[in-house]
């Protein structure tokens, strides 16, 4: 059932973290397109939620929007218990319609349920994530039983699977074309995977081992987020602040109070004080607040949950007859088994290994240059990597921060879009907003309205770290009205001082597009079905689209116009533009490596079959790994909520196997002798962007690249070796 695994997985995560159609799709269409009758059943849903917001349909201009400004915080559980509900009736009446199973009355009954609790989970999900506190927290974890409780109900409902099954069985002579079967097959392995063929007693210990499941990965992530506003580090003597910036200085006052400047336990805090701290002990008392979040031995330490989820999914893994958790996870996704995932990155280890310590050694000649008495370490490997790049390339990223106006570059990723898909922004003040850091545009292609975005860039106590998009409403024409799209982009900037613009990193520039990768997804969206909706895809597909996205970001159409500096209005100098080409491929080795090692713990956790002891665990293998002891994980396994609080378990490769994508199609872009090549983006909107889950991914990007995906690209795109095996 998929669509029931997308909501409550959607609304799970953010509880617990806080193409043109084809023709025949088009036809097809036109047989579902109705009014829908009004039963007592839709009269008692229509009471039920009269004058609860978090329920209704939303109203307002651009057919509805969040009521943020009606939303009351005291009515949430009550609300989404009542959505539970509400959905549960629903689900129950498709289980007993006495009318014999079809493609209308099932699979399209089941699109159509549980609306309500979907609005009220994705307005909670915002609060859960961008306005947490321990009144959202206690509500999190109340609820997310009640959640899984709900998935399980559906997903082991004898009566609704039979029909499932009567549909799939009969999908050819129902005639049935090729985008509803995927539907229908989707659905029916959805539920097989999620227990429907076990038996009763079974059924029951998945249902306890699911519940345990959502409470432990809530505390979680709970867990991180209050490390991450406990271990902060505060200054007092201007003596400390030396070799930082001036706008890296600017940034920590404003966090501390008078006299004081403050380094957030995050990674847009911690990453640039690492990077032009001289204070090395100050370094590694930053290093080690950061990357041991949820390992401090206190009520928020992670090791205990970590074990515990690992054993259960482990055991649920078998209940549903697999190897391993890893082996479940990958099933469905296009690496297909653990072991298509561990060959790619296994490629790719042994040529970023060598990297890193080549930049290592590079770095220590620096260090011992200076007189320095010790070996790099971790809290060591920034700090130094700048100054071999500054020797090397004669490259100061310092330099660059004044041109990256987070505004501007906003304006630069529109632009892009425009050229690529025809997308138009304007700025909108008539719908409410959830925090008053929270813009809107609407977002007209062709004259016609594609959708809304909300951007939400600063940091603020009650919001959790990084950057994610979330869709609050997802494209399709399912009964014969398009429904229109409504996205977020969401980061942790520091605002600029009053008057100041907000100057972000080279790195968060990437990550802006990035994000607004998948934002673009979302709003490209082209099909009929909900399920199949934007970016509803495969977990190691999900990533390409965005990250091909931060390419145009480097084109010189976005450089020379939107990154130009915040006093003059100049463009970066080709110059500094010339030093930053040449060193495109400086410290792969350690980007490469922080990431894949974590990529490669993750996939060997999911792989154990008993109890395990994480830190220990996550040691050998890094041992076993040979991984350069300068370097750690990105993510370290006690903050990474990626797997214990997200949907990435078993599938944090995932970025690499995206990349891998996207690096082949950047290319064909390459080739053509533009980024804005429009026969090569007309392509990419019908064969990736715009059809969501309606094609298998492998045909998809087959149709678009005119064959399969190559490896050299990637290892190209990374400076790293080719061999004639991978071209």
């Amino acid at each position: 059932m998929k669509k029931t695994a997308l909501l409550t997985g959607v609304a799970i995560a953010t509880i617990l973290a806080a193409c043109s159609p084809k023709t025949a799709e088009v036809e097809a269409s036109k047989t579902v397109v109705r009014e829908v009758e009004m039963t007592e059943a839709a009269k008692a849903a229509k009471k039920a939620i009269a004058g609860k917001p978090m329920l209704a349909e939303w109203s307002g201009p651009y057919d509805g929007v969040p009521p943020w400004g009606d939303v009351d915080v005291s009515t949430f559980e009550a609300d989404l218990t009542t959505g539970l509900d509400m959905a549960q009736a629903e689900y129950d009446a498709i289980a007993n319609n006495p009318a014999p199973a079809t493609f209308d009355n099932t699979m399209l009954a089941m699109e159509r349920a549980g609306e309500p609790l979907s609005r009220a989970s994705r307005i909670f999900g915002v609060h859960g994530s961008n306005l947490a506190n321990d009144e959202i927290r206690g509500i999190q974890s109340r609820m997310s039983p009640k959640y899984s409780a709900f998935s399980d109900g559906i997903t082991q409902n004898e009566k609704l699977f039979a029909r499932i099954k009567s549909v799939y069985e009969n999908m050819d002579k129902d005639g049935l074309n090729p985008i509803q079967q995927r539907l229908v097959t989707d659905s029916y392995r959805s539920f097989v995977r999620q227990g429907a063929n076990l038996n009763e007693a079974d059924k029951a210990r998945l249902t306890d081992v699911n519940s345990r499941l959502s409470t432990l990965t809530t505390s979680f992530g709970q867990n991180v987020q209050k490390d991450e506003e406990k271990y902060t580090t505060v200054i007092t003597d201007k003596k400390d602040l030396a070799g930082l910036p001036d706008w890296l200085i600017a940034s920590m006052a404003d966090q501390g109070a008078d006299g004081e400047w403050v380094v957030t336990n995050t990674r847009s805090s911690m990453d640039p004080f690492l990077t032009y701290s001289a204070n090395r002990k100050l370094r590694e008392e930053v290093w080690n607040k950061y990357y041991n979040r949820g390992d401090n031995g206190d009520a928020n330490d992670n090791n205990k949950i970590i074990s515990e989820i690992l054993t259960l999914r482990q055991e649920r893994a078998k209940l549903l007859g697999y190897e391993s958790h890893a082996h479940w996870a990958l099933e469905t996704r296009m690496a297909k088994n653990p072991q298509n995932a561990i060959d790619l990155m296994e490629a790719v280890w042994p040529a970023a290994v060598a990297r890193a310590n080549e930049e290592i050694a590079d770095m220590q000649k620096v260090a011992n240059g200076e007189g320095a008495k010790f070996e790099i370490k971790p809290w060591d490997y920034r700090y130094y990597a700048e100054k071999v790049r500054k020797d090397k390339y004669d490259l100061d990223f310092n330099l660059v921060k004044p041109y990256m106006q987070m505004e501007k570059l906003r304006e630069g990723m529109f632009y892009a879009a425009g050229r690529l898909y025809g997308f138009e922004f304007e700025q909108v003040s008539d719908v409410p907003v959830y925090h008053e850091d929270v813009r809107v545009w609407k977002v007209m292609k062709d004259g016609d309205l594609q959708g809304l975005w909300y951007f939400d860039p600063y940091a603020r106590k009650g919001k959790r770290s990084g950057a994610w998009m979330n869709a609050l409403r997802t494209q399709h024409r399912m009964d014969g009205k398009d429904v229109k799209v409504i996205v977020t982009n969401n980061s942790n900037f520091v605002k600029g001082a009053d008057g100041e613009p907000t100057l972000i990193s080279w790195d968060d520039a990437n990550t802006m597009f990035h994000e607004f990768g998948h934002a673009l997804h979302g709003l490209n969206s082209n099909v009929t079905y909900p399920s199949q909706s934007g970016t509803a895809v495969a977990r190691d597909y999900v990533e390409f689209p965005s990250q091909l996205n931060e390419h145009w970001l480097t084109t010189p159409e976005v450089l020379n116009t939107y990154a130009v500096h915040y006093k003059t209005g100049e463009p970066i100098p080709q110059d500094l533009l010339d030093k930053m080409d040449n060193a495109a491929t400086f410290n792969q080795g350690f980007s490469t490596v922080e990431y894949l090692a974590s990529a490669l713990v993750d996939m060997k956790l999911h792989m154990t079959k008993g109890e395990i002891d994480p830190d220990k665990f996550e040691r050998e293998t890094l041992e076993s790994l040979g991984m350069p002891s300068a370097i750690v994980m990105r993510h370290r396994t006690p903050h990474f909520g990626h797997i214990f609080a997200g949907g990435y378990s078993a599938g944090y490769y995932s970025y690499l196997w995206s990349d891998t994508l996207t690096a082949d199609s950047a290319e064909a872009f390459e080739e053509a002798g533009s980024f804005y090549d429009e026969a090569v983006a007309k392509s990419l909107y019908e064969n990736i962007m715009s059809v969501g889950d309606t094609v298998d991914p492998a045909d998809g990007f087959r149709a678009f690249r005119g064959r399969d995906v190559s490896i050299a690209p990637l290892m190209r795109k990374r400076g790293f070796p080719v061999t004639k095996d991978m071209e």
